[in-house]
């Protein structure tokens, strides 16, 4: 059985800007994992990437891996 790369040990960050740049790593890594074919994954991206709607879906991803992040840090307190 072939072992993964261990690439996320924790949520836990040190700040929340190193949270926040966690939060677009998962982004990224659950688009690669939906969409493991990365010539299929490069022609996409210009599409996407010109269009307002799916920025913005991409944007609310984000987001919400940053909530999960943050109060997993317990909002830096």
């Amino acid at each position: 059985m072939e072992q993964k790369e261990v690439w996320l040990p924790s949520l836990i960050t040190p700040t929340p800007q190193e949270g926040f740049e966690l939060a677009i790593k998962l982004s990224r890594m659950g688009v690669k994992s939906t969409q493991p074919d990365m010539e299929v994954l490069k022609r996409l991206r210009k599409d996407y990437a010109n269009d307002a709607s799916g920025l913005t879906a991409a944007s609310q991803v984000i987001a919400i891996n940053f909530q999960t992040i943050s109060a997993a840090n317990n909002y830096w307190k």
